[in-house]
C-alpha cells in the first residue's frame, strides 16, 4: 500500500474532529453500519484526495458540496473521474440536500448501494472468493 502524505493525512484527521453540521448530520446515519449494514468512513484518503464518505466494500463515495466548492467545478470534476477511473461511484449531495431533504438523501445513498455489488471478501493466502 503507498505511503500517504503526512500532511494530508493530518489535514482528514482535522476534517473528522471538525465535521460541518450537514457532515455530522449525514455522519450519524452512515456510522456503525447503521445504513443497512454497510460499513463507511469519513475524510477518507483515496489517492490523492480525501473524500467526504466512502464504503470501500462497496466502492462508492459520498461527497457533499458546500459553499466552498463554488467555483471549483473543475476541480471536483477532475477528482470525480479520478476516482471512478479507480472503480468508485461518487455522488454528490449539497449542504442544503442533507438539511432540508435528509429522507430523499438517505434513499438516494440506499438506491445507490442497491446498484453496486459488495467486493468479495479476501480468502486466507489473499484469494478473492470465486463466484
Amino acid at each position: 500500500m503507498p505511503k500517504k502524505d503526512k500532511g494530508q493525512l493530518e489535514h482528514a484527521k482535522a476534517m473528522r474532529s471538525e465535521p460541518t453540521g450537514p457532515e455530522a448530520r449525514l455522519w450519524y446515519h452512515l456510522r456503525a453500519k447503521r445504513l443497512n449494514g454497510v460499513k463507511f468512513s469519513n475524510q477518507v484518503l483515496i489517492g490523492p484526495y480525501t473524500v467526504d464518505f466512502a464504503a470501500r466494500s462497496r466502492k462508492l463515495v459520498i461527497e457533499l458540496d458546500g459553499d466552498s466548492h463554488a467555483g471549483q467545478e473543475r476541480y471536483d470534476a477532475r477528482r470525480t473521474t479520478w476516482l471512478e477511473e479507480q472503480g468508485y461511484r461518487v455522488i454528490r449531495f449539497t449542504n442544503s440536500d442533507v438539511m432540508t431533504n435528509e429522507a430523499a438523501v438517505l434513499q438516494a445513498i440506499i438506491d445507490a448501494l442497491a446498484a453496486t455489488a459488495p467486493l468479495p471478501s479476501p480468502l486466507p493466502g489473499g484469494e478473492r472468493a470465486q463466484e
